[in-house]
């Protein structure tokens, strides 16, 4: 069932790049929230490790909206709500980060008073659900979303934010160490038996995926990309 509604969508996607319908447009991000998000919340991330920090949210916002384009009838202004607030449990720890990130968005005042209870448990489940390690399916679209926003699948993107967390939380391991902790992160996770699961099959990020699975067989490029990239955050 998934995968003929993923056909469809791209058989739609088709038709209008040639024309033969309109193209369908996601409503724009209200000024309001994005000025909120802006003011009060990206600037939380500073306080988080190199992995995710500011980059990374504006990433996955970014993410995010791009991805809900395929579905216009989302409402853009949760979708930008979400991703914004999606790691900010990581005040906590990174254990639950993905439940207390639901109990910070469900108790914001400012959320509170733009959207309705049933669009905040809309998007506090969202939030929630947008773990890597999550084997369960997101429970609405919105989660689908934000989860494969999160992801992100791009080689050097993903060694320099394993770099960057094993530098920021094992600052004993050597270069060797880390390379050694990097490796089994990525197999571990990214490999052809790893946890992470792509939710959108027609998304960057599977394809991106099949990409890596084929240079984590390449351990001469693997370990020059991660020397290049230790080598710059070393500096």
């Amino acid at each position: 069932m998934a995968e003929e509604r993923a056909h469809r969508r791209q058989i739609l996607k088709e038709k209008r790049e040639r024309g033969e319908i309109p193209e369908l447009k996601l409503k724009p991000v209200s000024q309001e929230v994005i000025d909120y998000v802006e003011n009060e919340i990206i600037p939380r991330y500073a306080a988080f490790d190199k992995a995710h920090q500011e980059s990374h949210v504006r990433m996955v916002i970014e993410q995010s909206i791009k991805l809900a384009e395929h579905t216009p009838a989302m409402n853009s202004d949760m979708v930008y709500i979400i991703a914004a607030f999606h790691d900010l449990g990581l005040v906590n720890g990174r254990e639950s980060h993905h439940k207390d990130s639901r109990t910070i968005l469900e108790a914001d005042e400012f959320v509170k008073s733009h959207f309705t209870r049933k669009q905040i448990v809309t998007m506090g489940r969202a939030v929630e659900d947008h773990r890597a390690s999550n084997q369960k399916k997101p429970r609405n679209g919105y989660g689908m979303i934000v989860a494969e926003a999160d992801r992100f699948i791009e080689a050097d993107t993903i060694i320099r934010r394993t770099i960057q967390y094993g530098l920021a939380n094992y600052p004993r391991l050597n270069r060797a160490g880390h390379y050694q902790r990097t490796i089994e992160h990525l197999n571990e996770k990214y490999g052809p038996k790893g946890y992470l699961k792509v939710w959108v099959p027609w998304s960057d990020n599977a394809r991106n995926l099949k990409k890596l699975h084929v240079l984590l067989t390449d351990k001469k490029k693997l370990e020059e990309i991660f020397n290049r990239i230790f080598d710059e955050e070393n500096e």
